[in-house]
């Protein structure tokens, strides 16, 4: 059986692997003792500065060894983690933080072209206690200063709390953007979590030896569940990737003998395109998983051909499932590969329905729902959605529209109703619309996705102004990467005198998705 929770397989991997290096980022290489250490010391400095068992604390960081370092000391103090994504804005971060009443915030001081900590004043959340800084310590307390202060005994204070923790309690709560605007914090307990990534370990074939570049942001369940807990449970050595910079990338890929990539199929495609002669050495990469958006049959046939990969594997999931619904096998061929997202982890179901609740045969395409361990305790303080998103059966209904096989493999074969994916990244136009109407020179926004070579799919906004008001669509853009997160931004505008609308005045989004591909 593995342990009861997160930190614990911190600690057991310690125990068992001891100076074996853990993680590797541009300012840090940590042996999997070095970490237990700080993790218990951290652990301490939050119990010493008053954080009980079942708080919050936000992480607002990109990739690094010290954003784990950070998580896994909260989550050993017994508090619950809540992921910031780098991309947001003020008054993103603020909904969370004032949603969750996480007492505790962990920062960059900037990232990229962000100032954090000012996006957190503007923000003002009356429930933040204690801001801790990761960078430039002149503007607060760093995480360096704060775990010092605890003094000698914050190791004891940090195994105290360790031992109290149980695998029942909320290991994070990850907010989620969905169909009626604001983001739902998803509740995951450390024992699921354990139990879904430990069966995720062994589908993909994930091993002690393996070094891991991860390049989804920690934020999200792919970089943080199935990056660095995977890693951690069957105690590999993984490397954070703050920023995506393929030169870069490329080099450390070879000197580092990196032997598992997860990424887009843009990644791969970038690798592809550079001429074979001019690739740096890429033979250490034995695994290779991709997803996220549309993935051709040919790209995984060349992936396992030219670049020689011996495992190229897909999935699907949501934030709902711990992140994991289902996941593709190596033997599998590159069609099924790219058409299907796998067959459900061990232990769980999944099905598709009719309208009525009724389940399809093989090859009909329905809604798709998922049962089993890997499933949610719920929206946080919000019982009416989890009651609409789980039935009374323990069904979860994705929202997601796809077919099955005799296999029992998934096939996405459409988004959740109105979502669409941005480089990976998740957008609900009711989020987005909600946003725009804060500006008041528009009466009436709506927006929906439309295919674009390089990301996918991008936000095509369409805007009634209010009587008097004039602007343009430079102007609506310029506005909006002021106001939410880079890929939330529209990438193309247009302002009409009224939207297409049925007879009970709901907007008929399919024109406005027609009109858009024209």
């Amino acid at each position: 059986m593995f342990a009861p929770t997160i930190p614990h397989a911190l600690v057991s991997a310690a125990n068992r692997l001891g100076d074996k290096i853990f993680a590797v980022d541009e300012a840090r290489r940590m042996s999997y003792n070095a970490m237990r250490d700080a993790m218990l010391a951290g652990a301490g400095a939050f119990a010493k500065a008053g954080v009980q068992p079942g708080d919050r604390v936000a992480v607002w960081a990109p990739n690094s060894v010290r954003f784990i370092e950070v998580v896994l000391s909260l989550q050993a103090a017994g508090a619950s983690l809540v992921p910031l994504n780098t991309r947001f804005k003020a008054s993103e971060v603020g909904y969370i933080l004032k949603k969750s009443r996480a007492r505790f915030i962990v920062l960059a001081d900037r990232f990229l072209d962000a100032d954090y900590l000012a996006m957190l004043d503007e923000a003002a959340s009356p429930h933040i206690e204690k801001r801790i800084v990761l960078g430039d310590a002149a503007r607060g307390d760093s995480w360096e200063s704060f775990v010092a202060g605890a003094g000698p005994d914050a190791r004891h204070l940090g195994e105290k709390a360790l031992a109290a923790l149980r695998g029942d309690a909320i290991s994070d709560i990850m907010f989620t953007s969905g169909t009626t605007g604001n983001p739902k914090g998803v509740v995951t307990t450390h024992e699921q979590n354990l139990r879904v990534y430990t069966a995720y370990n062994q589908m993909v074939g994930m091993a002690e030896s393996d070094r891991y570049i991860v390049l989804y942001p920690f934020f999200h369940t792919a970089g943080y569940k199935a990056g660095w807990l995977a890693t951690i449970l069957v105690g590999a050595t993984i490397f954070p990737e703050a920023v995506f910079d393929p030169p870069k990338l490329l080099a450390k890929l070879a000197a580092e003998r990196i032997t598992v990539l997860p990424g887009p199929p843009t990644l791969f495609q970038t690798i592809l395109a550079i001429p074979k002669e001019q690739r740096p050495d890429l033979s250490a990469i034995r695994l290779a998983q991709t997803g996220a958006s549309v993935v051709p049959p040919e790209l995984v046939k060349r992936m396992r051909e030219d670049l020689g990969f011996a495992s190229v594997l897909t999935g699907y999931g949501l934030t709902e499932t711990c992140g994991t619904v289902s996941l593709s096998e190596a033997t599998d061929s590159p069609e099924t590969t790219a058409l299907y997202s796998g067959h459900p982890l061990p232990g769980t179901e999944a099905r598709v329905v009719d309208e009525n609740g009724k389940v399809l045969p093989p090859g009909e395409p329905g809604e798709i729902l998922v049962r089993g361990y890997n499933l949610m305790q719920g929206y946080f303080e919000d019982e009416k959605a989890t009651a609409e998103a789980i039935d009374k059966d323990g069904w979860l209904h994705t929202g997601d529209i796809g077919v099955m096989n005799e296999r029992n493999y998934i096939r996405i074969t459409d988004r959740k109703k109105d979502m669409f994916i941005v480089g990976g990244f998740n957008c609900y136009p009711a989020e987005i619309e909600q946003i725009l109407l804060t500006n008041t020179s528009y009466m009436q926004v709506a927006v929906v996705g439309v295919p674009d070579e390089r990301m996918g799919e991008v936000g095509k906004a369409f805007i009634v102004p209010k009587p008097g008001e004039k602007f343009t669509a430079d102007d609506v853009i310029a506005w909006s990467r002021k106001s939410m997160a880079n890929y939330k931004v529209p990438r193309y505008v247009e302002i009409v005198e009224a939207l297409p609308t049925n007879a009970t005045g709901k907007i008929q989004r399919f024109k406005l998705k027609e009109t858009a591909k024209q």
